[in-house]
């Protein structure tokens, strides 16, 4: 039986609403030793860690990430910026946590993203934008299964 909340509760991650998403912490945000602040941020949100591994990502994993822009000019630049350095794949979990964690991480370009927000707060352009969040719940699922395997989820 989990750990209750004060007054008898189960903690947010057990309720019927929980979902889990999929967050990138991108080379710029690992170079940056900004991996701890991402992390902070979610779980201060009430988020819960499912998985996480810091990994070189490969080529081909990449490419399956972003297969839905591959015509567009810039599938290319995206994918040999997320294979320059080490990511930091997460997976979270929590009551509408794909929503959630998009509203905090904020808009693309950070020029847009609102003070309070990982982009607004910590990104310095749109090609070095800290993360990566799935978009939507259909998204999450599909790139989590791109990123975890079932045995890698606590």
């Amino acid at each position: 039986m989990p750990a209750l909340y004060p007054g008898g509760i189960l903690p947010p991650y057990m309720s019927s609403e929980n979902e889990r998403t999929l967050i990138l912490v991108k080379p710029d945000g690992v170079a940056r030793g900004l991996v701890g602040e991402v992390v902070r941020r979610f779980e201060a949100r009430g988020l819960k860690l499912a998985a996480m591994k810091l990994i070189n990502a490969p080529r081909a994993t990449v490419e399956r990430h972003y297969e839905e822009h591959r015509e567009r000019p810039f599938f290319a630049d995206v994918v040999n910026y997320l294979c320059s350095g080490p990511i930091v794949a997460i997976a979270l979990e929590g009551p509408n946590a794909v929503k959630a964690a998009r509203s905090m991480m904020g808009a693309t370009n950070p020029a847009d993203a609102p003070s309070g927000t990982i982009r607004g707060d910590l990104a310095l352009s749109i090609e070095n934008n800290i993360v990566h969040g799935s978009a939507d719940a259909e998204s999450a699922a599909k790139e989590l299964a791109i990123w975890f395997s079932d045995s890698e989820y606590v």
